[in-house]
């Protein structure tokens, strides 16, 4: 058995999309031969928290170590679950904290992270250290305790690092520091896993030593036991249920979903009143209040934040799934979970997409609508072609090999067997 040191920021009983990869690889590693001591945060402020995610994990076998540090979360005198700030606020809020904290305000943290991590290298011997970022403060502990202890690092990249679509530069001084620094994390890394194609190539380009072989595409997956032990729900019979599942921020936003559904209403109150919008996930104020606005209540069901083990089961139990993803600064490498899990349904999915991995991802999947997301007619008709389908029992099956590619299981076996070639012999 190897053993591997797992710097996770994020991590249950934190919820949201961004614990389930480093969850998942902790989850199937020890049966691909790996022991994974998980160095993460404590229980501070933050949106949301589903304990059940702690169930899947062979407390025998996964070794959890939590530091508490006076960063940004912990500082606030609410602890555990805070509600998420509006859409404007949290620009600015993220304006200021990439003012002052380069790289990120999880800055605090990762410097009782390397404390930790210093003491349990000191007591246990470790054959490798795996990091994920953001946020990417931790890389930077990564690369010291390789210096330190002269054991292989492995970075994982859930979103890029320079370059990411919601990173914001104050300053020229501050996007050259964030370059520097990502420069010094891949010169020390001994592999990049990456979760598509577009953040490779993205890698490459910004940094001209990194070669081919340096980076390992490791995509986001669907865990087949979440939807055998999930279950579904009862439901409307007559209805078709169309389910939104996740959160809404800047350009990825139900505002064109919810318009083309009231135009739909005008013409075709017939089809409207047998289609149920479901939104599962939290739902800012802003968008109840454009719901109320439109006066389209009655076909609207929101669910709220649910355990993850709910939402599998809410879109297990949906006819159709939606998601939306507009342009902006590289939309292009969006990394969405979202869409994997997704996929692992087997059920039809409406994409308002781009260009890009998400749209290319749709059309191999088969059984996908796609359309502009900002164009209101053809998103309309996409509605009523999908409804049409649905009520005539042809809606599309999709490519069920293209889907058993994204099994979490199937992922983390890929993603330990090229881990095992950098273990040094003993």
């Amino acid at each position: 058995m190897f053993k591997v040191l797992v710097i996770a920021y994020y991590f249950p009983p934190k919820g949201l999309s961004g614990v389930q990869r480093m969850l998942k690889f902790v989850k199937y590693m020890p049966k691909n031969n790996w022991l994974p001591t998980v160095l993460t945060s404590g229980t501070n402020a933050y949106y949301a928290y589903d304990p059940s995610l702690l169930d899947e994990i062979n407390k025998e076998q996964v070794k959890i170590v939590r530091v508490e540090a006076k960063e940004i979360n912990s500082l606030l005198p609410q602890k555990g679950t805070i509600k998420m700030p509006s859409e404007p606020v949290r620009k600015i809020l993220s304006y200021f904290s990439a003012l002052f904290f380069v790289p990120d305000n999880k800055k605090a943290w990762a410097k009782k992270a390397l404390e930790k991590g210093r003491e349990l290298l000191s007591n246990e011997s470790y054959d490798l250290i795996f990091v994920s970022g953001p946020p990417f403060s931790s890389v930077e502990t990564a690369v010291q305790l390789k210096k330190e202890f002269d054991i292989p690092m492995v970075i994982d990249y859930r979103d890029l690092w320079y370059g990411y679509h919601f990173a914001i530069y104050p300053t020229p001084f501050h996007k050259s520091l964030i370059r520097k620094m990502e420069y010094r994390a891949l010169k020390a890394a001994d592999k990049i896993v990456v979760i598509d194609r577009m953040v490779k190539e993205k890698i490459m380009s910004y940094y001209k030593f990194v070669k081919h072989t340096d980076v390992l595409i490791i995509p986001h997956g669907f865990d087949r036991e979440d939807f055998d032990n999930a279950g579904t729900e009862p439901r409307p019979i007559d209805k078709m249920i169309l389910t939104y599942s996740g959160m809404f921020y800047d350009y990825i936003t139900p505002q064109y979903l919810l318009k083309a559904f009231k135009e739909l209403l005008q013409e075709k109150p017939d089809y409207a009143a047998n289609i149920q919008l479901q939104f599962v996930g939290l739902l800012r104020k802003s968008i109840i209040r454009q719901i109320k606005k439109l006066k389209i209540e009655q076909y609207v069901k929101i669910s709220g934040y649910v355990s993850h083990k709910e939402a599998v089961c809410k879109i297990q139990s949906s006819d159709i799934l939606w998601l939306m993803i507009g342009r902006s600064r590289n939309s292009d490498t969006h990394p969405t979970g979202k869409v994997y899990e997704y996929i692992g349904t087997r059920k039809p999915i409406i994409g308002f997409v781009c260009e890009g991995v998400v749209k290319s991802l749709l059309q191999e999947y088969e059984a996908s609508y796609l359309c502009d997301p900002y164009d209101l007619t053809e998103i309309k008709q996409t509605i009523i072609k999908v409804y049409e389908d649905f009520r005539l029992n042809r809606l599309p099956k999709p490519n069920p090999e293209f889907v058993d590619k994204f099994r979490r299981d199937y992922l983390t076996t890929q993603l330990t067997q090229d881990l095992q070639f950098l273990v040094k012999v003993k």
